[in-house]
């Protein structure tokens, strides 16, 4: 009897460690070029770690394990992505790491809302933000509104999760009030033309403090940034571009970033992984910096440009990707 109980008892187990794994979801990636041995998967709302995977003997990143269903955040050690996870799932990601977002390609379980997610990203580094945030008030609500009904019409028109669309709707509506809000404070901020700038004092990169002061006699051209913000992460081609086409001209481009502390080392490690050039600075209290707060920053990439009396060009300058920031320089450099 006492036999027939125990064999019992790890039946009934067998059975309960089944039911387990069969609820857990799947996670597998296979990453060209990858920038380390370690993957993420984090809470998008906190930040905090939810799985960490190794590489394992075959080049894969795999595990399954149990999630509560919604939005994550997959980070390999430099760039990050955003996921959609329930259990059930069974995703499959290629990818190459130095095309990061343009290469990401899911498949298996979970595959339609991830990949909408990584296209969704692609789409959003294109929008031409510049121009709808140089817009006046009439046109700008306009532009958000066309915006708003062509993002609902995109997901509507794809097999997607209900679950999944009421999740990206709430963040749409998020970010749009963000986009308001940021509006606002642009056409608050451009009051600030003809004044002089705020000045910083921050940690330099390749070592010491450096201030605005230090570049008195030239222009300074300052990208506002972070290395988890994928809009930020996007321009940095394109500023590369423009360091190199002036390089040697009356012009000092440098990056603040407003990380928190506790992401110092993720700092150092982008600059380095993604050759960074320029004056590369770290703020020192992210966004509760004095100089964010001065330009009253409530969003970013932001850009800045000063004049050599330190004098603000423009409190809301164009981005690196602008074609209209290659135009103002040229006037000003030429």
């Amino acid at each position: 009897m006492r036999k027939l109980f125990l064999t019992a008892m790890v039946s009934i187990g067998v059975l309960s460690l089944n039911a387990q794994t069969k609820s857990d979801m799947t996670f597998q990636a296979e990453i060209a070029n990858r920038n380390g041995d370690t993957l993420k998967i984090l809470n998008r709302n906190d930040g905090k770690l939810v799985k960490k995977m190794e590489v394992n003997k075959k080049g894969l990143f795999k595990d399954s394990f149990a999630v509560e269903e919604g939005m994550y955040m997959l980070f390999d050690g430099v760039e990050y992505t955003k996921l959609f996870l329930k259990n059930g799932y069974n995703l499959k990601l290629k990818m190459d790491a130095k095309n990061f977002d343009e290469s990401i390609v899911y498949s298996g379980v979970g595959a339609d809302e991830n990949n909408y997610l990584a296209q969704n990203a692609i789409s959003e580094s294109k929008y031409d933000y510049d121009s709808l945030l140089a817009a006046n008030k009439e046109d700008f609500d306009k532009r958000v509104a066309e915006k708003k009904n062509s993002d609902i019409l995109k997901m509507d028109s794809k097999k997607l999760s209900p679950n999944f669309i009421t999740l990206q709707k709430k963040d749409n509506e998020r970010s749009l009030a963000g986009l308001i809000k940021y509006h606002s404070q642009v056409l608050e901020s451009n009051k600030l033309n003809g004044s002089p700038s705020p000045s910083f004092e921050y940690e330099n990169y390749a070592g010491g403090k450096t201030k605005l002061e230090d570049f008195k006699g030239k222009y300074v051209y300052i990208d506002v940034w972070a290395t988890w913000c994928g809009p930020c992460r996007a321009e940095i081609p394109a500023l590369k571009k423009v360091e190199e086409k002036y390089h040697g001209k009356n012009i000092e481009f440098v990056s603040i970033s407003i990380d928190k502390l506790k992401d110092h080392e993720k700092w150092k490690t982008m600059i380095k992984e993604k050759e960074l050039g320029g004056v590369q600075l770290f703020a020192d209290n992210d966004w509760n910096s004095k100089f964010i707060l001065d330009y009253k920053i409530a969003g970013i990439p932001r850009f800045i440009l000063v004049d050599p009396n330190g004098n603000i060009v423009k409190a809301d300058a164009a981005r690196p990707s602008s074609p209209d920031l290659q135009k103002v320089l040229d006037s000003l450099l030429n």
